[in-house]
């Protein structure tokens, strides 16, 4: 069987990609858990500087107990790779800094304007075309969010807001660099140059703020958020080699009705109905914007 058939016949896998969804959707719940878990005992900082340290030692542990070689890791594409490690570490920062101000679902709902960030920034950052249809689903999608941050008759947008925004503005970056790194490199050579630039970042925290080693709860939720964060971008990256994007990604969007039901019985959080109205036309949005793109192709 030639390597063509088999990549097709992976592609071809929606069970699979589900099963593997359904793992994605459990670390992503875990992370969000582990992090408000994390915050008392520790600040955004020290949280950062400890989870990028933990993922450091977990992937060079996986480097070596699967024998990669220095020649298997290397890459004509640094520069980028630099970039989009600082990159996503920023928006992993303004993430975990805004999971500590605001409810759980209101976080996730304003995150996943990120696929209508990159819908608007790949036609600079990519050339590719920007489509009607792209328009309409920015424009959908930023109504949804205008509506997870409106309280009564007013628009609220505090610093928890305005961080979940930026993480989202981030994460979309990230997503358009790790397009042009897939054009040269896998999923665990951008995974691995990712990590080795963010200990950069976690290195300096320590060096600024001073190095203390927290209590056992803070390292151990630290371990947890790196742990679940590794497998969720392991599992959501195996599921897309599975099945296409318009079969896996509605699934993703159920970490939003999940993660709002974990703030209700976990953290007391009330169950705002606006937020849960906005998730769901950024929902509708993202699946709008998906459907175009299948479209223009089929």
């Amino acid at each position: 069987m030639s390597t063509t058939t088999r990549a097709v016949e992976r592609k071809n896998a929606p069970l699979a990609a589900l099963a593997w969804m359904g793992g994605a959707l459990l670390s992503f719940t875990c992370v969000a858990i582990a992090g408000r878990e994390a915050y008392k005992s520790l600040d955004p900082w020290q949280l950062m500087a400890w989870r990028g340290s933990f993922s450091f030692i977990l992937i060079v542990l996986i480097v070596l107990a699967t024998g990669k070689t220095r020649q298997s890791l290397a890459t004509r594409q640094l520069r980028l790779h630099g970039a989009r490690g600082l990159v996503h570490f920023g928006a992993q920062f303004s993430w975990l800094y805004a999971l500590s101000l605001i409810p759980l679902a209101q976080l996730f709902a304003l995150e996943f304007t990120s696929p209508l960030w990159v819908a608007l920034l790949a036609p600079l950052a990519l050339g590719e075309r920007l489509t009607m249809w792209r328009i309409i689903a920015a424009v959908v999608g930023f109504v949804g969010a205008i509506v997870v941050v409106q309280t009564g008759t007013a628009i609220k947008i505090g610093t928890g807001e305005i961080l979940a925004l930026l993480s989202a503005l981030g994460f979309a970056v990230s997503m358009i660099c790790t397009k042009q790194l897939t054009r040269q490199d896998d999923s665990f050579k951008i995974l691995f140059y990712m990590i080795m630039v963010q200990i950069v970042p976690a290195l300096c925290i320590f060096a600024w703020r001073g190095f203390s080693l927290p209590s056992a709860n803070g390292l151990f939720w630290s371990l947890a958020i790196a742990v679940a964060g590794l497998t969720a971008h392991f599992s959501l990256n195996q599921a897309f080699q599975r099945a296409d994007a318009i079969v896996v990604a509605p699934m993703d969007f159920l970490r939003l009705p999940l993660v709002a039901l974990v703030g209700v019985v976990l953290y007391n959080e009330s169950l705002n109905p606006m937020v849960l109205a906005g998730g769901a036309v950024v929902v509708v949005a993202n699946l709008l914007n998906m459907w175009a793109e299948r479209r223009g192709k089929g």
